[in-house]
């Protein structure tokens, strides 16, 4: 990517011990501004930390390029202190839209929140939660009783969707992945896969006796009644990966393996 010859570089970090010591390093040799200020946001630490610092430069175009200094780093690239200029210059950026939700719990308050991975409904207590489905304002499935239930999209459909049998999509695939958990009626019903501009809405049936919470990423939102989610079209974010190491070919990996 273009850089200035003297980029400005903000680091976030991690609590992980060796995520703190990374970025003391690293802003000793090469300087650490305000995110506001920055023409690069560096996250060192796990998958979490990429996620965190995305949030954070939501609906600005600062790329962020991630260093692991997690367990699984499937969103971030190798430790290459020495030579991060270099790494940054000849980086794949790769632009994903989140996704918005906006719903109302039991209580009448409403919420909005934006998610880069998924957003879930899940049960709150022992008892199956019953949702509704609708898709672009038609009815698709009367009563899902399950654990819950997802919308996922491209660059989140390795994560918890994938863990709950649901497809992993190309990143370019313009597609979102509507994804059951723990389904018991219907049984057989496994989900599916929706354009990327559908509008997707969830009604809680029977709210009171089987409370149900949502989430946006880490952002939870108890006793909700309904949600509608839909592609944020309008705000794109930037990820920066070494060459080689796109998001869209870590993604396709992940598909043959065992």
């Amino acid at each position: 990517m273009d850089l200035p010859e003297k980029p400005t570089l903000a680091f976030m970090a991690s609590q992980r011990p060796e995520a703190l010591e990374a970025v003391e390093r690293l802003a000793k040799r090469y300087g650490n501004c305000a995110i506001s200020e920055a023409d690069v946001v560096v996250a060192v630490g796990g998958d979490g930390m990429m996620l965190e610092a995305l949030h954070a430069v939501m609906g600005q175009e600062t790329p962020v390029y991630g260093i692991n200094y997690g367990s699984v780093g499937f969103l971030m690239n190798n430790p290459s202190e020495d030579g991060l200029l270099d790494h940054l210059r000849h980086a794949e950026q790769t632009s994903i839209h989140p996704l918005r939700a906006t719903g109302t719990d039991m209580a009448g308050n409403t919420f909005f929140a934006l998610a880069i991975n998924e957003v879930s409904l899940l049960r709150e207590t022992r008892q199956t939660a019953k949702i509704r489905i609708s898709v672009d304002d038609r009815v698709r499935l009367e009563e899902l009783a399950a654990d819950g239930i997802m919308v996922a999209t491209p660059a989140g459909s390795t994560a918890y969707n994938a863990s709950a049998h649901g497809p992993i999509l190309p990143l370019g695939s313009r597609a979102l992945a509507l994804t059951p958990i723990s389904a018991f009626r219907p049984r057989r019903w496994r989900g599916a896969l929706l354009s990327h501009d559908s509008k997707v809405r969830f009604e809680v049936l029977d709210p009171e006796n089987r409370p149900v919470s949502a989430v946006a990423d880490n952002q939870e939102f108890r006793d909700v009644v309904m949600v509608d989610i839909e592609e944020a079209d309008d705000v794109s974010l930037h990820m920066l990966f070494d060459e080689g190491r796109a998001l869209g070919e870590r993604i396709l990996i992940e598909q043959f393996l065992a």
